[in-house]
């Protein structure tokens, strides 16, 4: 499965969308070598890490901006984010107990990782930059 950061997922906002672009880029190599078997499980845990470790930041970049605007929806996108950790450390520890990526570990990323991610960003991240835009320049939209 090929994940690339398209015009689909562009929010607007330059800062999101570049963190955008990392992110997807990480999402994409993790779930590549997973299904091409190139990892054991040290590798894939140490994969996993590597693209959480990301994740962790945007969202907390993400959500500081969200609290620099006012944007009035910030708990509920903080509560997304908490789910998205605790699906991914259940990701980890499902991996933590097999062999190493299976299909069935490989088809829980792409339901849980990839779709959540795709999803989150073309609902609640463009809705942020929504936001924001409108209160940049309140006086071309009334």
């Amino acid at each position: 499965m090929e994940l690339v950061f398209d015009d689909n997922l562009i929010t607007g906002n330059e800062l999101i969308d570049t963190q955008h672009k990392e992110l997807i880029s990480r999402i994409s190599r993790f779930v590549a070598s997973c299904e091409a078997g190139e990892q054991n499980k040290v590798q894939a845990i140490k994969m996993l890490d590597y693209m959480m470790d990301y994740t962790e930041f945007h969202f907390a970049e993400e959500e500081k901006l969200q609290e620099s605007v006012g944007y009035p929806e910030l708990a509920k996108h903080r509560e997304k984010h908490e789910e998205f950790k605790k699906t991914v450390s259940d990701l980890e520890n499902m991996l933590e107990e097999s062999e190493g990526p299976t299909d069935a570990f490989v088809n829980q990323v792409k339901t849980k990782v990839v779709d959540w991610i795709l999803y989150h960003i073309k609902a609640f991240d463009r809705s942020v930059a929504e936001y924001i835009t409108i209160n940049e320049k309140p006086q071309q939209y009334n």
